[in-house]
């Protein structure tokens, strides 16, 4: 199974890469968001500041797992600290793991289709600004997390990485 995720990656990365309209995250994806309150510079912040410490939570986490049910487990089995970091940010705020809808999404020129995936929502306040999301596992967005100019990422680099990560 270890040596699988690495080609399912690589299939999804070269198939992503020739049709960069739409890329189609898999299935067992599980996706990663965080909804602001409002629109203000100060709930936008907070936003980034409550993404930034689950990221390195979730990268501890994702990086035990070797399959979406293992990485679902431990989301799961870890949801009270997850719950616990929002709180030192926000007081007011809803953890969801689950099945969630997300908005279709046009980044970087791809589309990102709408539609309920299974994933980690954290919604701030009155979840009425504008959000962030990624994908945690396969960890697109935590090894994205790790580079300082995350603007410019391309996915080559992130299939280097994970096929180094896995195929150890």
């Amino acid at each position: 199974m270890k040596k699988l995720i690495p080609i399912l990656f690589m299939f999804f990365m070269v198939y992503s890469i020739n049709h960069k309209e739409e890329i189609i995250i898999p299935d067992y994806a599980i996706r990663f968001r965080v909804i602001a309150n409002s629109n203000t510079i100060e709930d936008q912040e907070q936003k980034i500041k409550v993404k930034n410490a689950l990221e390195k939570q979730l990268n501890v986490l994702m990086a035990k797992a070797q399959t979406s049910e293992e990485a679902k487990q431990s989301i799961q089995d870890n949801l009270n600290e997850i719950r616990k970091i929002v709180n030192d940010y926000n007081q007011n705020n809803t953890v969801n793991f689950g099945n969630n809808y997300f908005p279709q999404k046009e980044y970087h020129g791809i589309t990102y289709k709408a539609g309920n995936y299974e994933s980690l929502v954290v919604t701030l306040g009155n979840g009425q600004g504008k959000n962030w999301w990624c994908v945690m596992f396969p960890p697109l967005c935590l090894l994205e997390a790790k580079d300082n100019n995350t603007e410019n990422i391309e996915y080559k680099s992130l299939i280097k990485e994970i096929l180094n990560k896995y195929s150890s």
